[in-house]
């Protein structure tokens, strides 16, 4: 469990760090925003960043209701019948 703690933070760590620059875009709406960009216009980076929430939106979906199945159908108090005479091995 430790491990998957780890793997996880490692994960969202590496998710969140700032990167390449993403180019995430039809050609439609590429050749939209580069004759856009040539006049003087900052279209790209509002459709780049907009792209990215999108993406972003699913996941963020699936982690909430994950959670929230999580908290529901988790065990809180769990007892268990155990003999409370000492065990004989050998």
């Amino acid at each position: 469990m430790k491990y998957l703690k780890l793997l996880l933070f490692v994960a969202v760590l590496g998710l969140t760090l700032p990167g390449k620059p993403v180019k995430a875009q039809c050609t439609v709406c590429s050749v939209n925003v580069e004759s856009n960009k040539q006049n003087g216009g900052k279209q790209a980076n509002g459709l780049n960043h907009g792209i990215m929430y999108l993406l972003a939106a699913p996941y963020l979906a699936v982690a909430a209701v994950g959670f929230l199945w999580y908290k529901k159908y988790r065990r809180k108090n769990v007892e268990l019948n155990m003999r409370s005479e000492k065990l004989n091995l050998n």
